[in-house]
């Protein structure tokens, strides 16, 4: 098992890790549409969703992987009726890729640091 560093994606907010490798399995901690290198929220849903995958990549890219190796993620909203709207940021990001990856949408009460929406995976590395 290996820790998944990257200042490509934020720093963790509490004591966990980015992502983890384990074999050639990638587990990728929950990412927020925060600018790594600004630090902040992005302050437009369709920003916000756009960069929280970006976050993703980034650290699954850190691990070996790439955003068409992702094989599920898991959306935490905290409003589903942006739905369709986080459909098209995803579609777009997901473009290209032979197969797109799994995916379950929930919405939440709140997420850390008054964001919008929150993103995790699980990717294969290779």
């Amino acid at each position: 098992m290996k820790v998944i560093k990257t200042d490509k994606a934020p720093l963790p907010l509490g004591p966990y890790s980015q992502g983890i490798l384990y074999g050639n399995l990638i587990f990728v901690s929950g990412q927020l549409g925060i600018d790594p290198k600004t630090g902040k929220l992005k302050e437009e849903f369709r920003e916000e969703a756009l960069q929280a995958l970006n976050n993703l990549k980034a650290v699954v890219e850190a691990a070996g992987g790439s955003r068409c190796s992702i094989v599920k993620v898991t959306v935490y909203t905290t409003d589903i009726s942006r739905f369709k709207e986080f459909n098209e940021v995803y579609r777009e990001f997901f473009s290209g890729c032979p197969v797109l990856p799994t995916r379950a949408v929930v919405e939440v009460k709140g997420l850390p640091a008054g964001a919008s929406v929150e993103v995790e995976c699980i990717a294969v590395r290779g």
